[in-house]
């Protein structure tokens, strides 16, 4: 895929529309009449997400010649977020699953599946929640591996992974049982018979986003399906461009929420002008928030602590301004956003996911301050 440098800013010149211009007809087309049913649960988009492949939504962040630029994936899930967070979700998972595998140092692996999710071949996820408390000190991991001949054999259980199905794919990562001891990255195959997707109570949101729990009943895990051994350098080329593509989320949904309180403007206006938070600031956050994720995603792969503490910092910023912006479109719409049929509502249980997934708000703080373990 050679569309490193398209984006928004780099192709304004261009005649032809942006991929992010593409994945925004479609939300708005295609994507807005499912938007509730996704959020009550009923429907998983795979057919949807298929298509947003087509139209090249999951390849532009692939690496060339050593460097990736992540600003079209990030605009792509800010346009999904604009029209349901659920989706600019899963769009995040199958992005990740992307870097995942575009940047692995297998080469059979990268010849068998980087292409195949790029197009969205195949759909999966990322079960990283757990490694990355992990790797911090939050929490232990809870796949253990022991090597056997052409692979591993790996037991234990992730209590919730998304953008799964019978036949998906997800990185996460093991802790070896053995003399060697460390840990290793791998792709697990869903239709393996020894992992069991186990489904999730209900979510105060994004039901329709295929997470589920996961068992590994002692599965075996060819090397061809290793990412990553050791995985911690791996693990810290990747992470930047984890928690980047993380910030669309939550630009799609701040714009939502400012176009809810432009929406009401009209007929509340007169009363809404006393509330303290108004759509001037949030368009203020926004453009500040998108000017820096544009900046830091030409280059994902800095190892300055400077560039790696921006990141994190962003992303803090990102999740506490979603909450904000959805809280206050809340309070601007009155009533009428207290209705379940209004998509207030909807906005303002998304946004306190972007604020809970990892990493999560209180654990981006942690990891600002220094405190590792």
């Amino acid at each position: 895929m050679g569309s490193l440098a398209v984006s928004r800013l780099a192709v304004d010149d261009l005649p032809s529309a942006s991929i992010a211009d593409q994945v925004g007809i479609i939300a708005r087309k295609d994507l807005a009449p499912l938007a509730s049913a996704i959020d009550e649960g009923t429907v998983y988009p795979d057919a949807l997400l298929k298509r947003l492949g087509d139209a090249g939504a999951w390849g532009s962040h692939q690496p060339m010649n050593g460097a990736a630029d992540l600003r079209c994936a990030i605009q792509s899930i800010a346009a999904l977020g604009e029209v349901c967070g659920a989706t600019a979700f899963m769009a995040w998972c199958q992005n990740t699953l992307v870097w995942y595998a575009s940047n692995s140092g297998n080469p059979k692996l990268v010849a068998k599946f980087a292409g195949k999710f790029a197009s969205g071949e195949i759909l999966g996820g990322t079960g990283l929640s757990n490694p990355m408390k992990s790797f911090f000190g939050i929490e232990k991991l809870k796949l253990k591996g022991r090597k056997v001949e052409g692979g591993y054999v790996v037991r234990g259980a992730l209590p919730w992974v998304s953008n799964l199905g019978a036949d998906h794919f997800f990185g996460t990562i093991f802790e070896r049982e053995d003399e060697h001891g460390g840990i290793v990255m791998f792709l697990a195959d869903c239709s393996n018979p020894a992992i069991t997707l186990q489904p999730c109570k209900p979510f105060l949101a994004m039901d329709g986003t295929g997470t589920y729990g996961v068992q590994f009943r002692d599965v075996f895990v060819p090397d061809e399906l290793i990412l990553a051994e050791p995985a911690g350098p791996f693990v810290k080329k990747i992470r930047a461009g984890f928690i980047l593509l993380q910030v669309g989320m939550a630009l799609g949904l701040i714009k939502d929420c400012i176009q809810i309180m432009d929406e009401v403007e009209a007929p509340l206006g007169h009363v809404n002008r006393y509330l303290p938070q108004q759509p001037v600031q949030f368009r203020e956050l926004h453009a500040e928030f998108e000017k820096e994720a544009m900046a830091l995603a030409r280059d994902p792969y800095s190892a300055d602590d400077s560039y790696w503490r921006r990141v994190v910092a962003l992303r803090l910023r990102a999740g506490d301004a979603s909450v904000a912006a959805a809280h206050a479109a809340m309070l601007h719409c009155g009533a009428r956003g207290y209705l379940k049929s209004h998509r207030a509502q909807r906005r303002l249980r998304e946004a306190y996911f972007v604020a809970i997934v990892t990493p999560a708000t209180k654990q981006l703080r942690k990891m600002l301050a220094g405190d590792e373990h």
